[in-house]
């Protein structure tokens, strides 16, 4: 009888999947997301959850189900995806279900939007678990969230919670979706590497892309950005500097509208900088709450870089 689900987590820079058998992660495997194409990352997407299974000493054949979290606009009935900006060939509809489940023989595949499942992970089985009204943040190449309501997934018409498109500067830097002053704009990765270049090309001087290259990376990942950080670059401490108040005033504006019990904050750059960074938003986002005294737990992701992958595996039934 197969009893391992498969759950994936499908990001800008890297696609991580997880083996689970009775709710206990059993093997692991991470990639860099391939930059050439959604046939590439569809075979990365079915290369990694091959990976986890050997690492749990499984087959193909062992495998009950498989579950995917992604970003873009995702059709959970048929697995199709669109409109996902920050990985490569997805802009365009992909059947991402259908493809992935013809690869492991017909095996049923769950397709929904990647924070999403990551904040069902952390509310079944990471730092949510004491909490029925919270707001999952994912800060990582772009910026988006999950909310559950009185214990339950918040979909709402299929948008609920994508507090990376709220708008916290009007008029200002230029976001992917093509808007002005999103959230994203400020604090998700892309977008703080794009401002990086454009201050480089400007004049201003920056060590960002040195450390890059040293580490033999195409574009700025988190620990790039922790590492520039540590260094003291200024262009890099600035540009967190307005990340860090750009999530603020949207997180108080969340909890403003919600009265919500906690926020968690986690993606590869909230991970990354961990409990200090989630400090500095909630200081920043204290400055905006209508009731002070009454703030929400801020809180780290308990399962890191896994949220994703362990909530694409609930949500496939694992």
């Amino acid at each position: 009888m197969a009893t391992y689900t498969v759950g994936v987590d499908v990001g800008g820079t890297k696609i991580q999947s997880a083996a689970v058998e009775s709710a206990k992660v059993v093997g692991t495997a991470r990639v860099e997301t391939p930059t050439t194409g959604s046939a590439d990352v569809v075979k990365a997407i079915v290369s990694t959850v091959r990976d986890a299974l050997s690492e749990a000493k499984a087959e193909g054949a062992d495998l009950r189900a498989i579950g995917i979290g992604t970003p873009g606009e995702v059709d959970s009935a048929t697995g199709d995806v669109s409109r996902a900006a920050n990985v490569p060939g997805f802009e365009e509809v992909v059947p991402l279900g259908k493809l992935v489940s013809e690869q492991f023989s017909g095996v049923p595949v769950t397709v929904d939007n990647d924070v999403r499942v990551a904040t069902v992970g952390e509310f079944t089985r990471g730092a949510g678990r004491p909490y029925r009204n919270l707001l999952g943040v994912f800060v990582g190449t772009g910026v988006g969230g999950g909310l559950i309501l009185e214990g339950e997934l918040r979909r709402g018409r299929g948008s609920a919670g994508e507090i990376g498109h709220t708008v916290v500067k009007p008029g200002g830097r230029k976001c992917r979706c093509g808007r002005h002053g999103c959230l994203e704009a400020y604090a998700g990765r892309q977008s703080i590497e794009e401002a990086a270049r454009r201050r480089q090309a400007d004049g201003e001087k920056t060590e960002l892309f040195e450390i890059m290259e040293k580490r033999g990376r195409d574009r700025v990942t988190s620990s790039v950005i922790e590492k520039a950080l540590e260094q003291k670059d200024a262009v890099t401490v600035e540009l967190i500097d307005e990340a860090v108040d750009a999530l603020g005033i949207a997180l108080a504006n969340a909890q403003n509208l919600l009265d919500l019990e906690a926020i968690i904050l986690g993606g590869g750059l909230g991970d990354r900088l961990g409990r200090p960074f989630v400090d500095r938003v909630e200081a920043a986002m204290g400055k905006h709450l209508f009731i002070a005294d009454k703030p929400p737990a801020m809180l780290t992701t308990e399962l890191q870089d896994l949220s994703g992958a362990v909530g694409a595996a609930v949500a496939a039934g694992g």
